[in-house]
């Protein structure tokens, strides 16, 4: 006989497009407390270094501050951060990526990393000594440059002044001068969290990959990766960084991180770590993930696939929630994922379950209390033996 659930895990990531990761905590809660109230839940909103990372740090204590700075098609904006211990965590999505964009308007053109770059100078400023870069969910294809403008790099045209914004102030760049910014970070570290391996340049870099996401159309997509080519050699004329596993993360902003000395992480393994989730783990008897869809892209590494499997490595039984699901019960199972549920079925259509994700997520969960507390004890017992089955 198996010992009863009595602390579950609560670990999901966010709903793209609809609610953050914290938000499907309290949902999810909400709806345990109905059916399973005697069961201890610990809270820990997940995010793989894109949108989230911020809420994340928060939700594991850290401090939240905000600063103004110079949004992706140069608005000002203020921009959330958080700070723990000297260690800051900034997101590009928060200051100048997707949503950052005003009116949701893509700008593929004239979109920067500018502001994330001032927003490093922020925290250090207020005394950071380290500077974790959530990439992910960028407007911008700029390789980094309006980032090292922010930090004070000078990036010149042919006539000596600024080069402007975006991929085609990149165009003219002529000369840089990086030293002012690598001045600024002297004795900072400095890491890339992100999960993303693409090169700045070719068929699997920053370009072809992730520009039409941001509005670079297909005719165009040789062209800007082009000038990307060209101001790596100016920038890198050594080809260090630019070939480098990450570089092109963010629109190559990964590569202009990596001029300044910035070590990758893994994005999810970098907040996994902030937010503490193995010793969490180790006080639970289940672990409770999910995100927006759970697709083969959830299988790449991340954060819910990555929950579920170090969950299983501890003979835990992982339960995910979606909005919608792909993946087979086989691929579940294969991902050490017990039993799964997703709001498109609950709602009775997508639009149904974009409209009201809390609802669904609150009905969910009272299923899922039902399921901790009244589910076959094999069922439990077979995640420990690797023989258990998901369903929805």
């Amino acid at each position: 006989m198996t010992t009863p659930i009595t602390t579950a895990l609560l670990a999901p990531d966010k709903f793209k497009g609809t609610l953050g990761a914290a938000e499907v905590v309290e949902a999810l809660a909400r709806g345990i407390r109905d059916t399973a109230p005697a069961v201890e839940l610990l809270a820990c909103p997940i995010a793989d270094g894109g949108d989230g990372t911020v809420d994340a740090a928060l939700a594991a204590g850290a401090k939240e501050r905000t600063s103004l700075i110079t949004g992706p098609t140069g608005e000002s904006r203020s921009a959330r951060w958080a700070l723990s211990d000297g260690l800051a965590v900034v997101e590009l999505a928060e200051a100048v990526g997707l949503r950052a964009l005003p009116g949701d308007e893509l700008a593929p053109r004239a979109a920067s990393t500018r502001g994330l770059g001032e927003l490093i100078l922020a925290a250090v400023a207020a005394g950071a000594r380290s500077v974790m870069v959530g990439l992910g969910g960028s407007s911008s294809t700029d390789a980094g440059a309006g980032l090292l403008q922010g930090l004070g790099g000078r990036l010149l045209t042919a006539a000596g002044e600024d080069i402007a914004a975006g991929v085609d102030g990149l165009a003219t760049l002529a000369s840089v001068d990086l030293a002012p910014a690598l001045e600024a970070l002297e004795g900072i570290e400095l890491i890339a969290a992100s999960d993303v391996t693409n090169p700045l340049l070719g068929d699997d870099g920053a370009t072809a990959v992730y520009g039409p996401q941001k509005g670079i159309p297909s005719e165009d997509i040789a062209v800007v990766d082009a000038v990307l080519g060209a101001a790596a050699e100016i920038l890198d004329p050594a080809h260090a960084c630019r070939d480098a596993a990450g570089a092109g993360a963010a629109g190559g902003t990964g590569f202009a991180l990596f001029l300044l000395g910035a070590a990758q992480r893994s994005g999810a393994d970098a907040v996994f770590e902030l937010a503490g989730v193995e010793s969490l783990l180790a006080r639970a008897d289940v672990a409770v993930t999910g995100e927006g869809k759970l697709d083969a892209q959830t299988l790449q590494g991340k954060g819910p696939a990555e929950i579920a499997r170090r969950a299983h490595d501890l003979g835990l039984p992982v339960a995910a929630v979606a909005g919608a699901i792909t993946l087979s019960e086989d691929e579940l199972h294969e991902a050490g994922i017990t039993r799964a549920w997703d709001l498109t079925s609950r709602a009775g259509s997508v639009e149904k379950a974009i409209a009201d994700p809390a609802r669904w997520l609150v009905e969910v969960g009272r299923d899922l209390g039902t399921w901790l507390v009244d589910a076959p004890q094999q069922e439990h017992a077979a995640a420990r033996d690797g023989s258990g089955a998901a369903g929805r």
